[in-house]
């Protein structure tokens, strides 16, 4: 079983799972138990699948994670770069002070591109430096984990 077809039998199982809480809502009363059943065996079978993969791969499945780590970790460590360059570009728009981000500069551009990229500061609601700090960490995890899948499959 390889990674692919591992994704498409958790995507099947949701898929049937959604299907069977779609026909519950006709009878609900008496379907709760069958909806709760289907969610638990499909959460098992996708479980087992994901043991059988790892020990049928175990060195497919150790790049994966392995390059997840440490893509995870460059991003966190370039996420102020990252986002002082789309800031300076204009990507990002204005900085909680209604200022234009592209037009700040040193630790106000990054931090408030930053900022931006975590939904906004905290003082307004959003969740500031760190969060956008961590959604680049995530898009580095991400892009590792996708980049260490597609290698694995073609050299294998």
């Amino acid at each position: 079983m390889g990674v692919f077809d591992f994704v498409g039998n958790c995507l099947s199982t949701a898929i049937d799972g959604v299907e069977s809480l779609g026909s519950g809502m006709y009878d609900a009363g008496s379907r709760v138990a069958d909806i709760a059943g289907n969610a638990l065996g499909g959460l098992i079978d996708c479980v087992e699948s994901c043991f059988e993969f790892v020990s049928e791969n175990p060195s497919t499945a150790l790049l994966t994670v392995g390059a997840t780590v440490a893509s995870a970790g460059l991003g966190l460590a370039a996420a102020p770069a990252i986002a002082s360059i789309a800031g300076s570009a204009g990507i990002l728009g204005v900085a909680s002070t209604q200022t234009a981000i592209s037009t700040l500069s040193g630790a106000a551009l990054t931090n408030a591109s930053l900022a931006a990229i975590g939904g906004g500061a905290l003082a307004a609601g959003g969740g500031g430096i760190a969060a956008g700090s961590a959604v680049i960490g995530a898009a580095g995890a991400v892009t590792g984990a996708v980049s260490s899948v597609v290698a694995a499959k073609t050299w294998s």
